[in-house]
Protein backbone atom coordinates (compact mmCIF):
# COMPACT_ATOMS: atom_id res chain seq x y z
CA UNK A 1 0.00 0.00 0.00
CA UNK A 2 1.28 3.51 -1.12
CA UNK A 3 1.37 6.63 -2.43
CA UNK A 4 3.59 6.69 -5.77
CA UNK A 5 3.93 9.25 -8.67
CA UNK A 6 4.55 7.81 -11.52
CA UNK A 7 6.81 9.06 -14.68
CA UNK A 8 6.74 8.44 -18.31
CA UNK A 9 8.40 9.98 -20.76
CA UNK A 10 9.69 7.09 -23.32
CA UNK A 11 8.62 8.32 -26.06
CA UNK A 12 6.21 11.47 -27.47
CA UNK A 13 3.94 11.27 -24.61
CA UNK A 14 4.84 13.46 -21.44
CA UNK A 15 2.83 11.51 -18.97
CA UNK A 16 2.68 11.99 -15.02
CA UNK A 17 0.23 10.13 -12.46
CA UNK A 18 -0.12 9.56 -8.64
CA UNK A 19 -1.68 6.46 -7.10
CA UNK A 20 -2.58 5.73 -4.09
CA UNK A 21 -3.22 1.96 -3.08
CA UNK A 22 -2.51 1.22 -6.68
CA UNK A 23 -5.50 3.22 -7.79
CA UNK A 24 -5.17 6.61 -9.57
CA UNK A 25 -5.51 9.75 -7.79
CA UNK A 26 -4.95 12.60 -10.59
CA UNK A 27 -2.90 11.99 -14.39
CA UNK A 28 -1.83 14.13 -16.67
CA UNK A 29 -0.35 13.92 -19.70
CA UNK A 30 0.34 15.16 -23.32
CA UNK A 31 0.67 13.20 -26.52
CA UNK A 32 3.19 15.50 -28.51
CA UNK A 33 6.23 16.02 -30.21
CA UNK A 34 8.58 15.78 -27.09
CA UNK A 35 7.34 18.37 -24.71
CA UNK A 36 8.61 16.71 -21.92
CA UNK A 37 11.36 19.05 -20.83
CA UNK A 38 9.24 22.10 -21.09
CA UNK A 39 6.52 20.00 -18.81
CA UNK A 40 7.02 17.08 -17.08
CA UNK A 41 8.07 19.15 -13.72
CA UNK A 42 4.54 21.05 -14.38
CA UNK A 43 2.66 18.15 -14.76
CA UNK A 44 3.87 17.31 -11.99
CA UNK A 45 3.19 19.73 -9.88
CA UNK A 46 -0.34 19.15 -11.41
CA UNK A 47 -0.76 15.99 -10.24
CA UNK A 48 0.02 16.75 -6.33
CA UNK A 49 -1.84 19.90 -6.36
CA UNK A 50 -5.21 18.02 -7.86
CA UNK A 51 -4.47 15.24 -5.18
CA UNK A 52 -3.81 17.90 -2.55
CA UNK A 53 -0.95 16.34 -1.36
CA UNK A 54 3.24 17.28 -0.81
CA UNK A 55 6.04 15.85 -1.96
CA UNK A 56 7.35 14.68 1.12
CA UNK A 57 4.35 12.45 1.43
CA UNK A 58 5.13 10.27 -1.81
CA UNK A 59 6.09 6.84 -0.76
CA UNK A 60 8.00 6.14 -3.76
CA UNK A 61 8.57 7.86 -8.03
CA UNK A 62 8.20 5.06 -10.69
CA UNK A 63 9.53 5.80 -13.78
CA UNK A 64 9.49 3.92 -17.47
CA UNK A 65 13.05 2.75 -17.65
CA UNK A 66 12.90 2.37 -21.85
CA UNK A 67 13.06 1.18 -24.31
CA UNK A 68 12.60 4.51 -26.26
CA UNK A 69 13.76 7.76 -27.08
CA UNK A 70 17.25 8.49 -25.60
CA UNK A 71 16.47 12.07 -24.85
CA UNK A 72 13.04 11.30 -23.35
CA UNK A 73 14.25 8.58 -21.30
CA UNK A 74 17.07 10.74 -19.95
CA UNK A 75 14.06 13.78 -18.94
CA UNK A 76 12.07 11.25 -16.88
CA UNK A 77 15.15 9.77 -15.24
CA UNK A 78 17.07 12.01 -14.17
CA UNK A 79 13.67 13.95 -12.88
CA UNK A 80 12.73 10.81 -10.99
CA UNK A 81 16.33 10.47 -9.44
CA UNK A 82 16.26 14.03 -8.19
CA UNK A 83 13.27 13.17 -6.43
CA UNK A 84 14.27 10.36 -4.87
CA UNK A 85 17.90 11.43 -4.15
CA UNK A 86 16.05 15.13 -2.57
CA UNK A 87 13.15 12.98 -0.37
CA UNK A 88 15.25 10.08 -0.32
CA UNK A 89 12.35 8.11 -1.15
CA UNK A 90 13.17 4.42 -3.08
CA UNK A 91 13.33 4.85 -7.15
CA UNK A 92 10.91 2.00 -8.81
CA UNK A 93 11.90 1.12 -12.68
CA UNK A 94 9.10 0.21 -15.22
CA UNK A 95 9.62 -1.35 -18.57
CA UNK A 96 8.19 0.56 -20.87
CA UNK A 97 7.06 -2.21 -23.20
CA UNK A 98 5.64 -4.39 -20.08
CA UNK A 99 3.42 -0.87 -19.15
CA UNK A 100 2.14 -0.86 -22.50
CA UNK A 101 1.27 -4.75 -22.68
CA UNK A 102 0.01 -4.24 -18.90
CA UNK A 103 -2.51 -1.70 -20.01
CA UNK A 104 -3.90 -2.67 -23.04
CA UNK A 105 -4.78 -6.46 -21.76
CA UNK A 106 -6.44 -4.59 -18.82
CA UNK A 107 -8.29 -2.53 -21.60
CA UNK A 108 -9.39 -5.08 -24.09
CA UNK A 109 -10.48 -7.60 -21.27
CA UNK A 110 -9.24 -10.37 -23.48
CA UNK A 111 -9.65 -14.06 -21.79
CA UNK A 112 -8.72 -16.11 -24.99
CA UNK A 113 -5.43 -17.75 -23.42
CA UNK A 114 -3.91 -18.10 -27.23
CA UNK A 115 -3.83 -14.56 -27.63
CA UNK A 116 -1.03 -12.69 -27.66
CA UNK A 117 0.59 -8.88 -26.94
CA UNK A 118 2.87 -7.02 -29.07
CA UNK A 119 3.57 -3.23 -28.03
CA UNK A 120 6.25 -1.68 -30.31
CA UNK A 121 8.01 1.65 -30.29
CA UNK A 122 9.48 3.27 -33.21
CA UNK A 123 12.69 3.65 -33.51
CA UNK A 124 14.50 4.23 -36.77
CA UNK A 125 13.17 3.28 -40.18
CA UNK A 126 11.77 0.02 -40.17
CA UNK A 127 13.09 -0.98 -36.86
CA UNK A 128 10.66 -1.10 -33.36
CA UNK A 129 11.84 -1.87 -30.42
CA UNK A 130 9.00 -4.24 -29.51
CA UNK A 131 8.24 -7.46 -26.85
CA UNK A 132 5.72 -10.25 -26.54
CA UNK A 133 3.15 -11.03 -23.81
CA UNK A 134 0.22 -13.57 -23.02
CA UNK A 135 -3.14 -11.97 -21.54
CA UNK A 136 -1.54 -13.03 -17.75
CA UNK A 137 1.41 -10.10 -18.29
CA UNK A 138 4.39 -12.60 -19.06
CA UNK A 139 6.66 -11.78 -21.46
CA UNK A 140 7.14 -14.72 -23.71
CA UNK A 141 9.52 -12.69 -26.28
CA UNK A 142 12.21 -10.33 -24.64
CA UNK A 143 12.51 -6.71 -25.33
CA UNK A 144 14.32 -6.10 -28.70
CA UNK A 145 15.46 -3.74 -31.67
CA UNK A 146 13.69 -5.84 -34.37
CA UNK A 147 13.82 -4.67 -38.11
CA UNK A 148 10.24 -6.02 -39.68
CA UNK A 149 10.50 -7.73 -42.05
CA UNK A 150 7.94 -10.21 -44.13
CA UNK A 151 8.74 -13.10 -42.12
CA UNK A 152 8.81 -10.90 -38.35
CA UNK A 153 6.64 -12.61 -36.16
CA UNK A 154 6.47 -15.66 -38.52
CA UNK A 155 6.60 -18.51 -36.11
CA UNK A 156 4.25 -16.85 -33.34
CA UNK A 157 1.76 -15.54 -36.00
CA UNK A 158 1.00 -19.21 -37.25
CA UNK A 159 -0.13 -20.42 -34.09
CA UNK A 160 -1.12 -17.28 -32.21
CA UNK A 161 -3.40 -13.91 -32.79
CA UNK A 162 -1.29 -11.20 -32.13
CA UNK A 163 -2.63 -7.57 -31.46
CA UNK A 164 0.14 -5.03 -32.36
CA UNK A 165 0.06 -1.53 -30.92
CA UNK A 166 1.56 1.87 -30.12
CA UNK A 167 3.67 4.04 -31.96
CA UNK A 168 5.92 1.25 -33.62
CA UNK A 169 3.20 -0.94 -34.79
CA UNK A 170 2.44 1.26 -38.07
CA UNK A 171 5.65 0.03 -39.90
CA UNK A 172 4.21 -4.01 -39.59
CA UNK A 173 0.41 -3.10 -40.96
CA UNK A 174 1.51 -3.10 -44.60
CA UNK A 175 4.04 -5.56 -44.14
CA UNK A 176 1.37 -7.89 -42.14
CA UNK A 177 -1.59 -7.08 -44.30
CA UNK A 178 -2.01 -10.49 -45.53
CA UNK A 179 -1.79 -12.51 -42.02
CA UNK A 180 -5.25 -12.89 -40.47
CA UNK A 181 -3.59 -13.51 -37.21
CA UNK A 182 -1.89 -9.74 -37.13
CA UNK A 183 -4.35 -7.38 -35.55
CA UNK A 184 -3.92 -3.34 -34.43
CA UNK A 185 -4.89 -1.14 -32.11
CA UNK A 186 -4.65 2.10 -33.01
CA UNK A 187 -3.78 5.64 -31.23
CA UNK A 188 -1.84 3.77 -28.05
CA UNK A 189 0.31 6.32 -26.24
CA UNK A 190 2.57 5.14 -23.43
CA UNK A 191 1.00 6.44 -20.41
CA UNK A 192 1.90 6.84 -16.83
CA UNK A 193 -1.48 4.89 -16.07
CA UNK A 194 -0.47 1.64 -17.50
CA UNK A 195 2.20 2.16 -14.66
CA UNK A 196 0.59 2.13 -11.81
CA UNK A 197 -0.10 -2.03 -11.46
CA UNK A 198 3.12 -2.29 -11.93
CA UNK A 199 4.75 -0.07 -9.74
CA UNK A 200 2.77 -0.96 -6.68
CA UNK A 201 3.56 -4.57 -6.93
CA UNK A 202 6.91 -3.80 -7.35
CA UNK A 203 6.71 -0.88 -4.11
CA UNK A 204 5.23 -4.08 -1.85
CA UNK A 205 8.08 -6.73 -3.17
CA UNK A 206 10.53 -3.64 -2.52
CA UNK A 207 12.32 -3.82 -5.99
CA UNK A 208 13.95 -0.62 -5.81
CA UNK A 209 16.65 0.60 -8.00
CA UNK A 210 20.04 2.04 -6.66
CA UNK A 211 19.22 5.75 -7.19
CA UNK A 212 23.12 6.92 -7.62
CA UNK A 213 23.49 4.28 -10.51
CA UNK A 214 19.85 3.67 -11.96
CA UNK A 215 20.60 4.33 -15.96
CA UNK A 216 17.82 3.99 -18.36
CA UNK A 217 17.08 0.90 -20.63
CA UNK A 218 18.06 2.27 -23.97
CA UNK A 219 18.43 -1.11 -25.64
CA UNK A 220 20.71 0.59 -28.12
CA UNK A 221 23.56 3.34 -28.53
CA UNK A 222 22.48 6.70 -29.12
CA UNK A 223 22.88 8.32 -32.90
CA UNK A 224 22.36 11.82 -32.97
CA UNK A 225 20.16 13.16 -35.91
CA UNK A 226 21.36 16.04 -38.58
CA UNK A 227 19.56 18.92 -38.17
CA UNK A 228 17.36 20.47 -41.42
CA UNK A 229 19.90 21.39 -43.75
CA UNK A 230 22.65 20.05 -42.69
Amino acid sequence: MALILNVETATTSCSVSLAADGKIVSLKELDADYTHAENLTIFIEHVLNEAGVKLSALDAVAVSKGPGSYTGLRIGVSTAKGLCYSMNKPLIAINTLHSMASGIIEQTGVTDQNILFCPMIDARRMEVFCAVYDIHKNEIRPTAAEIIEPNSFEELLTSHPIYFFGDGSAKCKEVFAMNPNARFIEKISCSAKYMVPLSEAAFNKKQFEDVAYFEPFYLKDFVAGKKKGE
